[in-house]
């Protein structure tokens, strides 16, 4: 049973983010449930959580959604789940591209994580997203995706050290071939960048994963509330590897 009662959860519009705050919801937390579109938070909407569009790549963006928090009541739990996926051949991406992936995702989850100085309890839970592409290279195209997850492995493990006394606990879960809107579209895009169909590239790419099979966003969501959970209450600074054994170590 989750004790946690309050959450904010970023990229809930669709995949692990829109999973994990509809199993928060199902778990009796006040979620806070944040997009770039409104429409895509209807579902989380209807189901009880407040919803607010946010770019979070900006300053004003992640201003006007941490303005939605009351101040009286102070955050249990953050997943930062927001993330865009830059997909090009590495010798034709751009500084905007460059900019662009790491504003959204490391610098959005920098920042909030630092917000959690003043508005997370103690006790608190932070979860961010690393990813396999983080520790070894299979989609170059992805290259600065890559980078920035790299990146929050780090920011991970800095605001573990930094939170540690309080104690907020923070870590980041790096799933695996996860059956999600943005696994469609790197099947899509790359497959097409390199000649081949979609079919034979999710093949391919099964090749890597010893259990064979791709992940639900649903399973991811359950290992996320774990982390935000006391059942996980001894563990910090920690990137999980979540994606059928592909990265053992």
């Amino acid at each position: 049973m989750i004790e946690r009662r309050t959450a904010l959860v970023t990229g809930a519009g669709s995949g692990i983010g829109q999973a994990t705050a509809s199993l928060l919801l199902e778990r009796g937390h006040q979620v806070l449930a944040t997009d770039l579109r409104l429409s895509s938070l209807d579902g989380l909407r209807d189901a009880g959580a407040r919803t607010v569009a946010a770019d979070l790549s900006t300053v004003e963006g992640r201003t006007a959604l941490l303005d939605e928090l009351d101040p009286a009541v102070p955050l249990d739990s953050l997943v930062n789940a927001a993330g865009v996926i830059v997909l090009a051949p590495i010798e034709t991406v751009t500084v905007d591209d460059f900019r662009r992936g790491f504003a959204t995702n490391a610098e959005s989850v920098f920042f909030l994580c630092q917000a959690m100085a003043t508005r997370m309890r103690a006790g608190g839970s932070i979860v961010n997203f690393s990813s396999p592409s983080a520790k070894f290279v299979a989609t170059t195209e992805a290259a600065v995706y890559a980078a920035t997850k790299a990146a929050i492995s780090q920011v991970t493990r800095s605001f573990a050290m930094a939170y540690a006394p309080r104690p907020i606990r923070v870590n980041a879960l790096s799933p695996g071939i996860t059956d999600t809107p943005m696994q469609a579209r790197v099947l899509e895009e790359v497959a097409a960048s390199r000649g081949i169909t979609s079919e034979e590239l999710a093949a391919s790419r099964l090749t890597s994963v010893p259990m064979r099979r791709t992940a639900s966003p649903a399973e991811m969501a359950g290992i996320v509330c774990w982390l935000l959970s006391d059942a996980s209450a001894y563990i910090t600074g920690q990137v999980i590897n979540a994606d059928g054994g592909m990265v053992m170590w």
